[in-house]
């Protein structure tokens, strides 16, 4: 079996191969020392498990796994207690608090190798579902844009469209898809700044110029970037409320 590790600590990725030493039947594939190098290394070597550091530099560990289309089985590995507790409690996928000793290690193992592969990948979409306790997944968004990876600020989103299973994002930029979810980016995104209007539209609340009365029990909201987008009465109710109106 091949395994890939993915940490931007030299010493956490050396801990993490001598540990592997006593696992003759794990090939490490490859190491990497961020997330860019990681989704690279995945597509090559279609790993059967990741070791995945949580907090690195460029993109996180929970961001690169949702640019990777069939993510693989994941030990996540990380320093901080708080991310992990959050994220982890109620799922069988396994996370080692750093600094981890040989028995937690070999106890990770021994839970991944127990797990079928359809166990496996229902945990680990389970667990992107919830990584919106992540502070960086509140601060921005991270999309693949014609095989590049774009990091799109949330300051810059103008609103979200539903689109069967993905979410538009619409930017001054341009538009970009995520597999994700309206119900995941409403709990992620400050609430303050952005408001499900509709059950397919969220809105950057800044950009609205005004509401408009629209048919029945509707509205319309008017965005300064000349975009017209429905309110529901639900909608309606939640701007008001952050509006003050």
């Amino acid at each position: 079996m091949k395994a890939i590790i993915i940490d931007d600590e030299i010493l956490a990725r050396s801990m993490v191969k001598e540990y592997l030493a006593s696992h003759p039947d794990i090939d490490i594939a490859q190491e990497c020392g961020d997330g860019f190098e990681g989704i690279k290394a995945i597509q090559q070597h279609q790993p059967d498990l990741i070791f995945l550091d949580i907090q690195m530099p460029k993109i996180n560990g929970f961001e690169m796994l949702e640019l990777v289309e069939q993510p693989p089985a994941v030990i996540f590995t990380t320093a901080f207690e708080e991310y992990a507790i959050k994220a982890f409690e109620s799922h069988a996928v396994d996370y080692l608090l750093k600094p981890f000793s040989k028995e937690r290690f070999d106890k990770a193992l021994q839970k991944w190798r127990t797990q079928n592969q359809q166990e496996r990948k229902t945990e680990t979409e389970k667990i992107l579902n919830t990584t919106g306790i992540n502070p960086a997944q509140q601060t921005r968004v991270v999309v693949k844009d014609n095989g590049k990876i774009k990091i799109i600020p949330t300051s810059n989103i103008q609103y979200l469209e539903a689109a069967d299973d993905y979410v538009k994002i619409h930017t001054s930029d341009g538009v970009f898809l995520k597999n994700k979810t309206m119900g995941y980016f409403e709990e992620t995104l400050d609430e303050q700044n952005f408001i499900r209007i509709h059950r397919s539209y969220i809105v950057n609340v800044q950009l609205i110029t005004r509401i408009d009365p629209y048919e029945k029990e509707s509205h319309l909201a008017v965005l300064s970037i000349n975009t017209k987008l429905p309110v529901s009465k639900s909608g309606y109710g939640k701007l008001k409320q952050v509006l003050g109106i």
